[in-house]
């Protein structure tokens, strides 16, 4: 006679329309914890947004191509050619001062009307628009200085402090005009890629965040806990 086979309890029914996939939460959501922007913020807007961030993000290509370009020719001209500035802006003024003067006397002989050239001037809105943008990110790097000179902020001070000692290490390989170069490159490729990958990108940052915080926290019950600090002054009382 043969021995009662084990039967597996059935897996309970799902309800209509949910699927094992659409059980298990979405690995993107999951991965939303860290966001270098934050939640609400866009590439875009973190750009600035406005014609800059269009340009950044190639949303205008035609301006996107012409500054790429215009900043490779720049760099050819100097660093491989090896044109020095002032007599590049000579030759170019000379030029164009030749081809305009020769164009407004030829056409006294042909009885043509002369070259229409237009006056260009900064307007005093855009020089007052210029001055308070430089005039805000100045405060703000000076205010985020004195920020991390009174140690109000320890990662702050060591990220800058990481930050300068890398800038240095790229200026002791490459030279001013180079760096530039490099960093007009980065500012139109880095962008888009982070805003076309921004979810993978985030969740392994996140990753990495973590595991910095971890190693910080290990460092401060190790090491700067252990750091003698001056007594604490009792506040005076009215």
């Amino acid at each position: 006679m043969a021995e009662p086979t084990e039967r597996t309890p059935a897996a309970p029914p799902q309800a209509d329309g949910v699927s094992e996939a659409a059980a298990s939460p979405p690995v993107a959501s999951t991965a939303r914890g860290f966001r270098f922007l934050g939640e609400d913020k866009s590439v875009h807007k973190a750009l600035g947004g406005g014609k800059t961030a269009d340009v950044l993000l190639w949303k205008d290509k035609k301006m996107s191509a012409a500054v790429v370009g215009g900043a490779t020719v720049i760099w050819l001209l100097f660093e491989v050619v090896e044109y020095n500035f002032l007599p590049l802006v000579s030759h170019v003024l000379i030029g164009a001062l030749a081809v305009v003067f020769l164009w407004s006397k030829a056409t006294a002989f042909i009885k043509k009307s002369p070259p229409d050239i237009p006056q260009v001037q900064i307007s005093e809105e855009l020089a007052d628009n210029i001055v308070k943008v430089l005039r805000t990110d100045i405060n703000q790097a000076l205010g985020l200085l004195r920020e991390i000179a009174l140690g109000h902020d320890l990662m702050k001070f060591l990220g800058v402090i990481v930050a300068l000692w890398i800038l240095s290490e790229i200026g002791s390989l490459c030279d001013f005009l180079t760096l530039i170069y490099t960093a007009a490159l980065m500012l139109h490729t880095v962008p888009i890629l982070y805003h076309k990958y921004q979810d993978k990108v985030d969740h392994f940052a996140g990753k990495a965040h973590v595991e910095l915080r971890k190693q910080y926290a290990v460092l401060d019950a190790k090491v700067l806990s252990k750091i003698p600090r001056g007594p604490v002054r009792a506040e005076k009382q009215e």
